[in-house]
């Protein structure tokens, strides 16, 4: 499941403010034994996974025993996944 263009909040209104994009996806689903959230943009890129605008979903992924990547190398794009066990 994907929807395009929506605006929930961290992350994806921390894309919207320091990225940019024209186009923002969000995707939903279970991957091996897991609930997966994904949040891709085609922004300017250069997100830092310790800075302040992912730091809250960092901090609530972990609380869950999750686990948080985030890929945003210069130029883009913009790619941040939390995966959340589901026991």
């Amino acid at each position: 499941m994907a929807r395009r263009g929506a605006r929930w909040g961290s992350p994806t209104g921390t894309a919207a403010a320091a990225a940019a994009p024209a186009r923002t996806v969000v995707a939903v689903g279970p991957r091996q034994g897991a609930l997966r959230v994904s949040v891709e943009d085609d922004g300017r890129g250069g997100a830092n996974p310790a800075g302040s605008g992912l730091f809250g979903p960092a901090r609530r992924v972990a609380a869950l025993d999750g686990r948080l990547e985030v890929r945003g190398p210069p130029g883009g794009p913009t790619l941040v996944i939390a995966e959340l066990p589901c026991a």
